[in-house]
């Protein structure tokens, strides 16, 4: 109990210092990028900069170097956080979690269309990761993690409920005693340190006085559909842009650099895409903008964030997610206002914000009390949940559950079956091979053979070659048939059914579910090797041990 208390309180202090670090460090970055000082040009009377493109460039080349030096050939976000609180046994890499979250200050430092919020969740997760492996376990993986996760969202929201059911909703994905204090301790430790230490304000602050229930959930409800259809725009975007760059044969400085350059440029005309798009999103929340700019701020955002991602600029998916989904419902809103509906703006921008950014997650009850937490107001949380759960609905029909998910699908990994399938997965057959199995030479007689069952009291023997090369298999039925004098190659069975040397759990049990007889032998198909067999109860076994592990995991 002591253990998980001083756990909560140690990572909220500490996530609510990264994160805040990371939120000043940007924005400071940032308006010393666009200060006058980088003003180089004015066309048509307006000032233009190349600062934009100046610092893209200046980040493309930094994260070549932290590629190097953290020799990481993949940035790391929350979909292996989400991987690694589903494994029993599983640590993330903590050099390529650090390295990332590097990687993503510097890409949103730049001006990078990416967020905050993937890269300290994942943060959080590597750190607690790191923690369970220096303390020899004193708690589990998943309340390290948890913790971490917990921590981040906490303190980058102002939000500490939405961070407690965000580590559960979106990365854990289960409840149980053991974890839910620490990690509640945590989230909460998080937003009081913040406050203490930093004196943060309000992400947003939102009037509700002009709300209309009556009128606006409705709209809410009709628009949901449409915050779907962006959401899941939004992903196929950032994935289409991920495999051409997979696919285009570029080296990984090419890429950065043509994303840098492309990016710099539109920025230099629109500047409101760039960075963590804080500012610009506020904005929209009051009503600003209008009706064709706020088309080209959508557009643009969703096309750069797709770029950039795509293209190695690391960063998170969250904060683009909320822009895109605000200028959506902003650009609703103006259409409904038309009609006359009071409040339809920002009530709209903040639905749009919710719906996308859950969709895009797969969190929709953090999506709702992250509204309610930041807002203050149980009216814009009840029509943000409307928008919310249609959206879900659309986006998971069209696409998946989140945008993590189906990076991790890419890789073969399917969480939606849960940690058990995970785990049958991830474990291997060979580790309970039996390599004392009855054997003989395709030359012996059926005779010798008769001998050697009985000897080790089985029923089926195997024909290797003095290579140990497997040939077939001969059952006591087929030896006491003929003379013994037959050669038992004459009677084996050269196409039994067989398990591959790397097949896991889980394949293994689909080949016994085939099967009827003593032993199935695991077979090197490479080598024709014959490492040993396995039973079914070998296999039952090891699957109920790992059930009771995942159980005491779960509801503990």
């Amino acid at each position: 109990m002591g253990g998980g208390i001083l756990c909560g309180i140690s990572f909220g202090f500490v996530m609510s210092l990264v994160s805040n670090c990371f939120v000043i460090g940007v924005q400071w970055l940032t308006t010393f990028r666009e200060s006058s000082l980088l003003q180089i040009f004015t066309v048509g009377g307006l000032p233009f900069s190349l600062g934009p493109l100046i610092s893209l460039l200046v980040a493309a080349a930094l994260l070549l170097v932290v590629r190097r030096i953290f020799q990481i050939t993949r940035w790391h976000g929350p979909a292996d956080s989400i991987y690694a609180a589903h494994r029993t046994d599983n640590e993330l890499d903590v050099r390529a979690g650090f390295g990332s979250t590097l990687a993503a200050f510097i890409s949103a430092s730049g001006g990078a269309s990416v967020g905050q919020y993937g890269p300290l969740v994942h943060f959080g997760a590597t750190m607690g990761s790191f923690l369970r492996q220096i303390t020899g376990g004193v708690l589990t993986t998943d309340v390290f993690i948890g913790c971490g996760v917990a921590g981040a969202i906490a303190a980058g929201f102002n939000a500490p409920i939405a961070g407690l059911v965000f580590a559960h909703e979106a990365i854990l994905r289960h409840f149980s005693m053991r974890a839910i204090a620490p990690i509640a301790i945590a989230s909460i430790s998080a937003v009081w340190f913040s406050d203490r230490l930093f004196d943060v304000a309000p992400l947003f602050t939102m009037n509700s006085s002009g709300f209309e229930m009556t009128q606006m959930l409705p709209s809410a409800l009709v628009a949901g559909p449409v915050f779907g259809l962006i959401a899941v725009l939004f992903m196929l975007a950032i994935r289409y842009a991920a495999r051409f760059a997979a696919t285009s044969g570029w080296s990984p400085a090419k890429l950065l650099f043509a994303a840098a350059i492309i990016t710099g440029l539109t920025g230099t005309a629109v500047p409101e895409v760039l960075g963590l798009g804080t500012g610009p999103l506020a904005h929209m929340l009051e009503g600003g903008f209008e009706f064709e700019f706020l088309a080209v701020l959508l557009v643009l955002k969703l096309l750069l964030t797709a770029l950039c991602i795509g293209f190695g600029m690391f960063g998170g998916v969250f904060s683009p997610a909320l822009f895109v989904g605000a200028a959506a419902g902003a650009i609703c809103g103006r259409i409904i206002a038309a009609m006359g509906i009071i409040g339809a703006v920002p009530t709209l921008a903040i639905c749009g914000m919710a719906a996308v950014a859950s969709a895009v997650i797969g969190a929709p009850v953090s999506g709702v009390v992250i509204i309610l937490e930041m807002t203050m107001s149980y009216e814009f949380a009840l029509a943000a949940m409307l928008s919310i759960v249609v959206a879900i609905m659309v986006s998971n029909l069209l696409f998946g559950h989140s945008f993590f998910d189906r990076q991790l699908l890419d890789r073969g990994i399917d969480v939606a079956q849960g940690r058990g399938h995970i785990e049958m997965m991830e474990t291997p057959v060979v580790n309970i091979v039996d390599a004392t199995f009855p054997r003989t030479y395709p030359e012996a007689f059926s005779g010798d053979v008769i001998k050697v069952l009985a000897d080790a009291g089985a029923t089926e023997a195997y024909l290797v070659d003095k290579n140990g090369v497997f040939s077939g298999k001969v059952g006591l039925h087929k030896l006491i048939a003929v003379p013994v004098k037959t050669h038992v190659s004459s009677l084996a069975d050269t196409t039994p059914i067989l398990i591959k040397h790397d097949a896991s759990l889980q394949q293994a049990i689909e080949v016994a579910s085939r099967f009827v007889g003593e032993s199935i032998p695991v077979v090197n198909r490479d080598t024709g090797e014959m490492l040993g067999v396995v039973t079914e109860a070998d296999l039952f076994q090891l699957y109920l041990s790992l059930q009771t592990r995942i159980a005491d995991l779960e509801r503990a």
